[in-house]
């Protein structure tokens, strides 16, 4: 069609009686029609090439896979705990309480590792499931309540297993993934967050406050972690275990912790090693001392650890080896050996570096006065 038919073709249906004028508005309409639809049509695919103009959008949404290949790679291996236990009422007859948590395989013939309060109950009956579907009865091989650590067998073969990987050298700000038993039901629920902080202490105790105990060196975590999450992994993005999921502060939000992988693993040692784990004990009850801490109580340092009582627990444990050194409440170590004892370097973290029977120098503060004594540690009971 050359440019006289097209022209013709244009003028024909108004019989020559629409104005050259309207011709042009129409057209421009027309067209600014046509570029309004493209322009809503881009802006509701947010820009992206493949737009189409039937009113429909081909939009592509590229994702990190580094998180679907953590949880591909560990689910497997991550079971659910459940504790069953008949309790008498006040009329005389019975009822089943049930509990919660979870654990993970470390070894293909059923080794699992979890918390030890999600196993405290030795009347409690503790079955596993695995991720597939599978039910197996639990038996307890070896706790270490220090670090709140519980070592479970299962009668599996060929299971699948995860990685350990390292807690040392983790960063505030990288990649944290947590799976567990959310709330008993939800079972390896994936939740996403980061590291949050490193070297936390805490105090950690169960709902109705009657089992409290200090845990040193803490992971803090803001992957959501739920009553049921613990014993569970937290791994970094490349499906390594670098902690277990144990406690949540509940005056607060997204505020989880979680023992370093580092325990798990000399827990693990120990235990195959002697058939139980063995850990060195300096027998004192303390807390950390920070700046804050240290000028809320005129204390004459702002780092060390300071041996207090507390709710009749009391600084140093009777017949322990600090009590034989002569250690008191009120004391405040602050060298164990040539360590100097800091926040990153707590007093835990550093004696679980030895081991039973070793001698160590402990240098403390008393009355502002410093003082040394060697002392030797004995196994925790």
């Amino acid at each position: 069609m050359d440019e006289t038919e097209v022209k013709t073709n244009i003028k024909s249906p108004v019989s020559n009686k629409m104005p050259l004028v309207f011709l042009s508005v129409l057209l421009l309409s027309l067209m600014g029609g046509i570029f309004g639809s493209f322009v809503y049509l881009d802006y509701r695919s947010g820009g992206k090439t493949g737009t189409t103009f039937s009113g429909t959008s081909n939009v592509t949404v590229q994702e990190s896979s580094g998180v679907i290949d953590a949880a591909k790679k560990v689910s497997p291996a991550v079971v659910s705990i459940t504790g069953t236990t008949q309790v008498q009422n006040f009329f005389g007859g019975t009822s089943t309480s049930t509990s919660a948590g979870t654990g993970y395989v470390v070894r293909a013939d059923g080794l699992i590792v979890t918390n030890k309060h999600v196993v405290s109950d030795s009347t409690t009956q503790y079955s596993v499931f695995t991720n597939d579907g599978n039910e197996y009865g639990a038996k307890i091989m070896a706790t270490d309540p220090t670090n709140d650590i519980a070592i479970l067998k299962i009668d599996g073969k060929n299971l699948p297993i995860v990685e350990l990987g390292s807690s040392d050298g983790l960063q505030p700000g990288q990649t944290a993934v947590a799976i567990g038993n959310a709330l008993g039901q939800y079972q390896n629920s994936v939740t996403v967050g980061v590291i949050s902080a490193i070297g936390r202490v805490i105090q950690a105790g169960d709902s109705t406050g009657g089992s409290v105990e200090s845990l040193d060196n803490v992971i803090q975590t803001d992957a959501a972690i739920n009553p049921g999450n613990s014993g569970g992994p937290l791994l970094n993005i490349a499906g390594q275990v670098i902690g277990m999921n144990t406690a949540v502060d509940q005056t607060g939000q997204s505020i989880g912790f979680a023992i370093p992988v580092s325990l798990v693993k000399s827990a693990l040692d120990s235990y195959l090693a002697n058939g139980r784990i063995v850990r060195p004990m300096l027998g004192v009850r303390y807390v950390m001392i920070s700046k804050e801490l240290a000028t809320k109580n005129n204390l004459p340092v702002n780092q060390g650890a300071l041996l207090y009582s507390s709710a009749g627990s009391p600084a140093v444990v009777s017949g322990s080896p600090a009590d034989k050194a002569g250690l008191k409440n009120g004391d405040i170590i602050t060298k164990v050996g040539s360590t100097i004892l800091t926040s990153s370097n707590t007093l835990m973290s550093v004696i679980t570096t030895h081991n039973v029977g070793d001698r160590l120098s402990i240098t403390y503060l008393r009355d502002g006065k410093t003082a040394s004594v060697d002392i030797t540690l004995t196994e925790s009971k």
